[in-house]
């Protein structure tokens, strides 16, 4: 079963979603009534397969709403980032050609700056924007009905433009309807993570990044429920956490660090033995922060490398880990892992090169609009092996260690340095909140480290930098201790835990700041 009709039908009243902040519900019976009515509305609009649809709403409990109807209308749905400027999310808008528009009223200033795009449906969800129709009104016109023909329509997810101006990562229709399905996303939840009926799957990222947005089509599609959260607190986590005796949580590093950095009193009363999978990915996990949630949440960390693009991924349970501390895991299904240096030659066990992934089953993917972006991930002489950009390692049993992207590594003194060991070391310091590590211009070596920290909340800040430089230089090579360390109040993240390190690089490049 792949969308919310055949739940409706067996249990009307069971929960699909439900906002932990607030307690509110939708029932699976209110998700696949409205996401016909919705769909029923979007036709009658005018829209046909292949159309799309874009959404400006925040974890609300309708925001899987729009998902649903435009999987069961042949449409493309696209959640757009409410942290965007207007001109982003403009950009945006007019590059997916977004027929039909939903936005939720607290993101009316978003709205107003895209009033001048050719739309021929605008909602506005909980409350009045000007140019558009009342969400509840024009759902109410239409009836609980599914279209004459529901052919499966796509996410059309922009990448969250941390190494430049997003991308919509685009793939063809199949041509199959809503009830035959498109089982891949549902056989890697349920073989990777065991997601079934019974599952309660929380997260506290927002579903318009690809992965929230994946896990609840996927724990909606097998009938359980799926939790969310307006946004992440770590004390407000555990509390829903036993509240809703959750089996699934899906996770991000920054959030183990915030954790982590609890009192003990409070770590020790929270009750966690609900929890089967804790699912990480997103960023990379020091190794001693998730050996720590391992020692305290038992062996349910478990942790994944994948991309928006879908064109391949890695498992690894926390058995597995402890064993390859560091790994993100051997290739899942059917994907086969290849290393290779800028020649697309193939690198033999424990040499860093680019990873490529060979998927039989993965669906082609392209970036809309950009034929160059879009070849740049294909490999030179195998076009099926396609790249994130990322660069690692294979070790002899087939785990993959990643070392950094190609776009972030320093280049000083002609030796490549990466920030993510830089930072791994440093995030270990209890006076750290969090950190990156970025390349500034050096006249003599063309870069030189700096490290960019967001101090914890107790903090002795006077002399903090020096410290964070003697700790570093106490654990890694001379080379790789940064010289310049600036502290600042927060680091630019998207709240899916996803460091902007592009924007942190422009404005070191710009601006002149003050150096400890």
């Amino acid at each position: 079963m792949t969308h919310p009709t055949p739940y409706a039908a067996r249990f009307p009243d069971k929960h699909a979603v439900v906002v932990a902040d607030t307690g509110a519900v939708l029932t699976y019976r209110e998700l696949d009534d409205q996401s016909k009515q919705l769909a029923q509305a979007w036709h009658a609009a005018g829209l046909r397969p292949g159309d799309h649809v874009a959404s400006i709403v925040g974890n609300h409990v309708r925001n899987l709403v729009g998902y649903w109807a435009a999987m069961r209308s042949g449409l493309y749905f696209t959640p757009i980032n409410t942290y965007l400027r207007h001109d982003e999310a403009a950009f945006v808008v007019e590059n997916c050609q977004a027929s039909a528009l939903i936005v939720e009223a607290r993101f009316a200033d978003l709205a107003a700056g895209l009033i001048h795009l050719p739309m021929a449906l605008r909602l506005s969800l909980d409350g009045p924007i000007d140019g558009h129709q009342d969400y509840d009104d024009v759902l109410a016109r239409y009836p609980a009905e599914p279209l004459t023909d529901e052919p499966l329509g796509k996410v059309m997810a922009y990448s969250s433009g941390s190494t430049g101006r997003p991308k919509g990562i685009k793939r063809p229709l199949t041509g199959a309807s809503i009830q035959d399905g498109d089982t891949a996303g549902l056989d890697y939840a349920r073989r990777a993570y065991a997601v079934g009926e019974d599952t309660v799957c929380l997260s506290p990222a927002p579903l318009y990044h690809a992965a929230p947005l994946s896990f609840a089509a996927a724990v909606i599609g097998s009938g359980g429920t799926f939790i969310i959260m307006e946004r992440f607190d770590p004390e407000r986590f555990l509390a829903a956490v036993a509240q809703y005796r959750v089996t699934h949580a899906l996770v991000v590093p920054t959030m183990f660090v915030r954790l982590l950095r609890l009192p003990a009193d409070v770590r020790a009363a929270a009750d966690v033995t609900s929890l089967r999978f804790a699912m990480h990915g997103a960023s990379p996990c020091p190794v001693p922060v998730k050996r720590a949630m391992i020692d305290w949440w038992g062996p349910v960390i478990t942790e994944y490398y994948a991309g928006s693009e879908d064109n391949g991924s890695t498992v690894i349970s926390s058995a597995e880990w402890l064993k390859h501390p560091g790994s993100v895991g051997q290739a899942f299904g059917d994907s086969v892992i290849h290393i290779c240096d800028a020649m697309g030659v193939e690198q033999p066990a424990g040499t860093d090169g680019i990873v490529y992934f060979e998927s039989p089953s993965s669906r082609p993917f392209e970036y809309h609009g950009e034929g160059g972006k879009t070849s740049a991930t294909r490999h030179p002489v195998h076009p099926a092996w396609t790249t994130l950009g990322d660069v690692g390692h294979l070790d002899d049993d087939g785990y993959l260690y990643l070392t950094d992207r190609t776009d972030y590594m320093i280049i000083s003194g002609g030796v490549n340095i990466s920030p993510q060991e830089i930072e791994n070391v440093m995030i270990e310091h209890p006076d750290v909140l969090d950190v990156a590590v970025i390349g500034v211009p050096n006249e003599e070596f063309g870069e030189e480290v700096k490290a960019v920290v967001q101090p914890a909340e107790a903090a002795r800040v006077d002399d903090l930098p020096e410290r964070l430089r003697t700790f570093v230089h106490e654990r890694l090579a001379r080379h790789k201790v940064p010289r310049t360390v600036d502290l600042v109040e927060a680091l630019p993240r998207s709240p899916a835990g996803k460091l902007y390190k592009r924007q942190l690089r422009e404005k070191y490049l710009t601006t002149t700041h003050r150096k400890q």
